[in-house]
């Protein structure tokens, strides 16, 4: 054996140790670590929460939910929530594998929300602005007739005081267990918008991962500035199902942000470390003396 051959010999088992050690610390310690989901990496959670929920070694982004939202774009205390007491009802009676009442029982118990999205306002830098945000959490950030309501009624709020709106969405698309209530929606939210314009007032989507179907279709595409986060998924049907209607593997890109950005439906792809300094710049460019 030459002496590069030890040395080699001697590196390799130190990092088959340090791999060791390290899935050692993991089992022994489950809850202090998670995986990412894009690259493999073992990562602290505290690490990921410390980098705005953005993987430190493939920056991928993590989805992150409402409340979290608020905490890295509003100015600490700033932010005022509107319409908390609106809850869902079950006016179908429907049922699939378990009713519809459990359904949103478990999710608010899981989220600690009435329905998916919570909107008010606030300072982002500040500029005060309404803001409506979706989670993904409750119920697949699904539009059911709770959601269409607090929208429209932040949308509102915003005419009424002479403020921009900034939507940010996380969705699967229209709620089916509401039928056509949840639909409504997309008609209900999209007027809203209407009258926004008509106003003059600016209307600011910021669409994460991931946005799809029916919300994808009304409010959640619909205002004068789109910016995308880094890597977020963004459609109306999903893409297999794309796939299967015509027949054709679809690029690997498509439907992300970087791919809309290319064919011109999305104004800006930002990184979530940037978010809040791409929106203030907005708020500002338009805001009115």
């Amino acid at each position: 054996m030459t002496v590069q051959d030890w040395f080699e010999k001697r590196k390799e088992a130190q990092i088959q140790r340090r791999a060791l050690e390290a899935r050692v610390e993991i089992e022994a310690n489950p809850d202090l670590w998670t995986q990412c989901v894009h690259c493999n990496a073992q990562l602290l959670k505290k690490d990921i929460e410390d980098n705005d929920m953005v993987c430190p070694v493939c920056d991928y982004h993590f989805r992150v939910n409402a409340r979290t939202r608020v905490a890295q774009l509003f100015d600490e205390g700033s932010f005022e929530e509107y319409d908390t007491n609106l809850k869902p009802t079950d006016p179908l009676d429907f049922v699939d594998s378990e009713s519809y009442k459990d359904r949103l029982a478990k999710a608010q118990e899981k989220t600690g929300l009435n329905d998916a999205v919570i909107t008010g306002i606030g300072t982002i830098d500040g500029h005060k602005t309404a803001v409506a945000i979706m989670d993904f959490d409750f119920m697949g950030g699904s539009m059911g007739s709770v959601v269409g309501e607090k929208v429209t009624r932040i949308i509102e709020k915003a005419i009424e005081l002479r403020l921009p709106v900034v939507a940010i969405t996380s969705s699967g698309g229209a709620r089916m267990q509401e039928s056509a209530l949840s639909l409504m929606q997309m008609a209900k939210t999209s007027c809203a918008c209407a009258r926004l314009d008509e106003a003059g007032l600016l209307y600011v989507n910021v669409i994460t991962d991931p946005t799809f179907g029916g919300v994808t279709a009304s409010f959640g595409t619909l205002g004068d500035i789109i910016i995308a986060e880094q890597g977020a998924r963004v459609g109306f049907a999903g893409r297999r199902v794309i796939e299967q209607t015509i027949r054709q593997k679809l690029p690997a890109d498509f439907q992300t942000a970087e791919y809309l950005m290319k064919f011109g439906q999305v104004d800006i792809v930002s990184p979530r470390k940037e978010l809040k300094s791409v929106l203030a710049n907005v708020l500002s460019m338009h805001e009115k003396e």
